[in-house]
């Protein structure tokens, strides 16, 4: 699927919609001035159901229905771009343009779709399966990133995970970080703080040799931070390797404890990252 980009959304809803019949999926390929949605914006569109939006209105209506009037196309049908002048056309106030591609697809595309969405996405790496790294696994499943959760402990992960997140069990759990994916926001929040070290301490190794985790945050409170700076200067590592750690996580000045809106904070904080 070259040139595709299928950037958050729904996309476990979008291949059980497709297993009822074909769809055309619709991208948003670029806007010109304003536009409801950036580019990588994309819907599903079936014979009953739409999975995802570019944007609403009068101009995700007319694509829609268009959308619908495609599904009886022949299966190597050649992708359609169309162009859409929201303000003459649609008589929407944003004023710009924008230009969606549409192509069929159906079950049998599961994989190529999976690929695409993944490649399009931000990698994230959870250390930690406990009140605070379930609420995070729900705040990322809508947003742009790409989920590997890690725990030491068996049987730490919910049953009923979606299969864009990969769980994986790591003991030691910190012989997971050099595996991470090139250029992964890591964060740390395991059930021990002599996990949460040690996975600190191999996030500064990879640092030191290979410098591509762009955002590695530890929860906690200044004081567990202070106390670890300590313990991480006895293992090696200098104040400026230490200032490559977030802690605590979250956008500053957000008031509250609880694990959702601790997760709210730390998603905000990681979209500041892209």
């Amino acid at each position: 699927m070259d040139g595709w980009q299928l950037r958050g959304g729904d996309l476990d809803g979008a291949l059980a919609a497709l297993a009822d019949g074909p769809g055309t999926l619709v991208m948003v390929e670029r806007g010109e001035g304003s536009v409801p949605r950036e580019a990588g914006a994309w819907m599903l569109v079936t014979a009953r159901d739409v999975v995802g939006t570019i944007g609403g209105g009068q101009l995700e209506w007319q694509v829609i229905q268009h959308a619908r009037a495609r599904l009886g196309a022949a299966g190597d049908a050649p992708d359609e771009r169309l162009r859409y002048p929201l303000g003459p056309r649609l008589g929407q106030c944003c004023g710009g343009v924008v230009y969606v591609r549409l192509r069929r697809v159906t079950a049998a595309d599961a994989a190529a779709l999976r690929g695409v969405w993944t490649a399009a996405h931000l990698p994230v790496a959870l250390f930690g399966g406990g009140h605070v790294g379930r609420a995070i696994e729900r705040a990322l499943r809508p947003l742009p990133f790409a989920l590997t959760w890690i725990d030491s402990r068996d049987g730490v992960f919910p049953p009923d995970l979606p299969p864009a997140v990969a769980a994986e069990h790591s003991d030691p759990v910190e012989r997971a970080v050099p595996g991470l994916a090139p250029h992964s926001r890591v964060l740390i929040m395991s059930f021990s703080h002599a996990e949460d070290l040690a996975i600190v301490d191999a996030c500064l190794q990879r640092l030191r040799t290979r410098d591509d985790l762009p955002f590695v945050g530890l929860i906690g409170s200044r004081t567990k931070w202070a106390a670890f700076q300590n313990r991480l200067r006895a293992r090696g590592h200098d104040d400026a390797a230490l200032a490559r750690i977030t802690c605590p996580i979250g956008i500053p000045g957000l008031v509250g404890k609880e694990p959702e809106v601790i997760a709210a904070s730390v998603a905000a904080q990681l979209l500041m990252t892209r």
